[in-house]
C-alpha cells in the first residue's frame, strides 16, 4: 500500500520546548521509530511542517545587522527543508538499514490572486504573551493572531495548485525509494503563465494541504496526518468534547474546526477521500501503525451512498 504521511510540526518541536537541534534529534528519533514498522509494510512518502523552525530562521534573519533585508519566507521555506529532511533521512537511515531514502527540496505552485495572500491565517514561529507579541507586529511589520497559549506570527497560506517535482518524485518510488519531500507544504512558487518561469512568494503554505494533492498525484491509497491528539475531537477543550472516530468527508466538515489547527488537517482529509475514493486518518504519532490498521485516530471513509 502506498502511504502518504503528513507529519504535524509539533512531531518535531513541541509546544513549549527550546528549538534547538539536540531536542528536534531527539524528537526526530521517535518519529523514526514510529513509522518504522509501517515503512517495512508499506511504500512511504514522508511530508512535514515546518511553522516553528520557519518562525525562528526568519526572526534570526530579521534580527541580523549583516543583512539590508530579512530573507523572504520562501527562501528561508527551503532553508527548513534541507534541515529537518537531513535530520530525517539520517534517522530513517539508521532504523530502516539497506532502504533507499532520498530527501528532496520541493516547490509548489500557487496562484497570484490566491485571497490568502490579503488574510494571513498560517501560524509560525514560537508563542508570545500578547505585549511581547504586539510589540513585534509594530517592530517588525508582523501580522499576530491569537493561538493555543499565548500569541504567533500568521503569513500568507495560499491553497497548492500544483507540486513541481511531482514525477522526479514517482520515479523514485518505482525505484524503491523512502521519500521525504514537500516539507513545509513545499517552497511556494508562482508560475508564469506565458513561460513557466517559477517565483518565490512570501508564504508559507499548509503542509496537510499539500499532502493531500500529492497523495491523489501519486495514486495513494492512504493519507496518514499524524499530530499531537489521539483523535479529531468535536468540541475540543470544552466539557463536552468526544472524540470523533470515523467520518465521511461531508461529516468531517460539518464539524467546523478551526483555521488555526484542526481545520486544515480535516479539510485535507476530507478532500483526498472526496477527490480519489481512498482512506485518510488522523491522529496521534506514536499510534501511526495502529491507525492505518483500524485500531487508533479518526478514519475519514467515501460515503458509501455517493453523497
Amino acid at each position: 500500500m502506498r502511504i502518504v504521511v503528513a507529519l504535524g510540526g509539533n512531531a518535531l518541536l513541541h509546544r513549549g520546548e527550546r528549538p534547538d537541534a539536540e531536542v528536534q534529534q531527539n524528537n526526530i528519533d521517535r518519529v523514526a521509530t514510529a513509522l518504522a514498522a509501517l515503512a517495512h509494510e508499506h511504500e512511504l512518502v514522508i511530508t512535514h511542517g515546518n511553522g516553528p523552525q520557519i518562525g525562528l530562521l526568519a526572526m534570526e534573519s530579521a534580527a541580523d545587522p549583516a543583512l539590508s533585508a530579512p530573507y523572504p519566507l520562501h527562501l528561508l521555506g527551503a532553508q527548513t527543508q534541507g534541515m529537518i529532511g537531513s535530520l530525517l533521512a539520517c534517522t530513517l537511515h539508521d532504523v530502516l538499514p539497506g532502504r533507499r531514502i532520498a530527501t528532496l527540496v520541493t516547490h509548489t505552485v500557487v496562484r497570484t490572486d490566491d485571497p490568502a495572500f490579503e488574510r494571513p491565517t498560517k501560524f509560525v514561529g514560537q508563542l508570545y504573551d500578547r505585549d511581547v507579541a504586539q510589540s513585534l507586529a509594530l517592530k517588525r511589520g508582523w501580522h499576530i493572531a491569537q493561538d493555543t497559549g499565548g500569541w504567533r506570527r500568521v503569513v500568507p497560506s495560499p491553497v497548492p495548485e500544483h507540486i513541481v517535482e511531482t514525477d522526479t518524485i514517482r520515479d523514485l518510488l518505482g525505484s524503491g525509494t523512502l521519500v521525504v519531500c514537500a516539507g513545509g507544504g513545499g517552497v511556494p512558487v508562482t508560475a508564469d503563465r506565458a513561460t513557466g518561469a517559477l517565483t518565490g512568494v512570501e508564504a508559507v503554505i499548509d503542509k496537510d494541504l499539500t499532502a493531500a494533492l500529492l497523495a491523489e498525484d501519486l495514486k495513494a491509497d492512504f493519507l496518514l496526518i499524524l499530530t499531537d491528539v489521539p483523535n479529531v475531537y468535536e468540541g475540543y477543550g470544552t466539557p463536552d468534547q468526544r472524540p470523533v472516530l470515523d467520518a465521511t468527508p461531508d461529516e468531517l466538515r460539518r464539524g467546523g474546526f478551526p483555521d488555526g489547527s484542526m481545520g486544515p488537517k480535516a479539510e485535507a482529509a476530507a478532500r483526498f477521500v472526496e477527490r480519489t475514493g481512498g482512506l485518510a486518518a488522523i491522529g496521534a504519532l506514536d499510534a501511526a501503525y495502529e491507525i492505518v490498521h483500524g485500531r487508533s485516530g479518526t478514519l475519514v471513509r467515501p460515503d458509501p451512498t455517493g453523497g
